[in-house]
């Protein structure tokens, strides 16, 4: 049964246990990496979208990469809401963070230099990147805090790392898929 009215009371069991209140900062923290999460799923599908536009001298395996990446982010954020959600295991390692940076170094190399501060704005592709970039940010804050209210130990101090990795990777991103759709950056005018 999908419901099983446990949680009228305002309160959510953790992975371990624990009743909880909703507003827990625990509970905002995965609750927004499943947000995010689902902000990603709509931006591999716009992706889907750039690469069937794409003419077919392009090499369409550029979008595919990407859309393979974020398959494999939004496998990670499930880990990290168990994480989060205070479920026993290795959730996250240095090796998914050196990941993130690898992806980010390889879309770096075909970027023009950056010269302004660059809005989101241009294409649904772009602003959907953006938008994963800033719930990414919220994410990390959100986390941040709930590292200083609690001890911080090895585990959190990845995960945070790879949030902040994953903020990055959105960045380049949308700078990458305005490049595929042949779009020149909306830079911001003071």
């Amino acid at each position: 049964m999908i419901y099983t009215k446990t949680g009228d009371n305002g309160t959510t069991s953790l992975a371990n246990g624990d009743r909880v209140p909703k507003s827990d900062q625990r509970i905002e923290a995965y609750g927004t990496a499943d947000e995010l999460n689902s902000y990603f799923g709509w931006l591999n599908a716009l992706l889907a979208q750039i690469g069937e536009q794409l003419p077919p001298e392009e090499p369409l395996s550029d979008v595919s990469v990407h859309i393979q990446q974020i398959g494999i982010v939004q496998n990670k954020l499930f880990n990290l809401g168990a994480y989060l959600s205070c479920a026993p295991g290795e959730w996250l390692t240095a090796a998914d963070v050196t990941d993130i940076e690898h992806w980010i170094d390889a879309i770096q190399v075909e970027l023009p230099p950056q010269h302004a501060f660059i809005l989101p704005a241009g294409s649904e592709a772009i602003a959907a990147t953006h938008i994963c970039r800033t719930v990414t940010r919220r994410l990390e804050r959100l986390m941040v805090r709930l590292a200083d209210e609690n001890d911080r130990n090895e585990d959190l101090k990845i995960a945070i790392r790879w949030v902040n990795r994953l903020s990055d990777y959105c960045f380049v991103l949308a700078r990458k898929c305005a490049i595929l759709q042949k779009k020149s950056p909306v830079e911001w005018k003071k």
